[in-house]
């Protein structure tokens, strides 16, 4: 399992997430650069994901839907507010409808995912910074620790096909 630490900070409205990868940054980076590969992990393993478009450069958006195992869609997008390859990505991230229309009624967040080099291999810190503690709340009673920890275990097994 590649997550080696989570915490939420109520008071800075943040969840962190860090996990270490046997493969270099540029590898990781690759696997949030090519939708295809992206597709793979992004969702736990029971909510595959589609991603339908895909514009990681400042402003541009990443749109993307998971299915859960009856058949319900979850649609989400990114908002790209900079990108500095393979080191960190940053966006908005947001629940959507099926359009890709923002969805107010759920929370959104600042997310910075940073990769850096650690021992040969890769030191992944993501870091979610929410607009309210209710929203904090809400993601985390959702289950959102233990979604992203399963999806995160994905990625051992892509780069392990390497």
């Amino acid at each position: 399992m590649p997550v080696i630490e989570t915490s939420h900070d109520e008071e800075n409205l943040t969840l962190t997430m860090v996990a270490d990868f046997a493969a270099p940054p540029e590898r990781v980076w690759e696997v949030y650069a090519d939708p295809r590969q992206l597709e793979k992990v992004w969702g736990p393993p029971t909510y595959p994901a589609t991603v339908v478009d895909h514009s990681l450069v400042p402003g541009g958006r990443v749109t993307y839907f998971m299915t859960s195992p009856e058949g319900e869609k979850f649609c989400g997008l990114w908002e790209v507010s900079s990108v500095d390859a393979p080191r960190q990505l940053a966006f908005r991230d947001y629940f959507a409808d099926e359009d890709f229309n923002i969805d107010e009624s759920m929370p959104g967040s600042s997310s910075v995912f940073t990769f850096s080099e650690v021992d040969g291999g890769t030191r992944a810190t993501y870091e979610s910074t929410f607009d309210s503690l209710e929203g904090l709340k809400t993601v985390l009673e959702m289950g959102m620790v233990e979604g992203a920890t399963s999806a995160m275990s994905q990625i051992d097994d892509l780069l392990a096909q390497d």
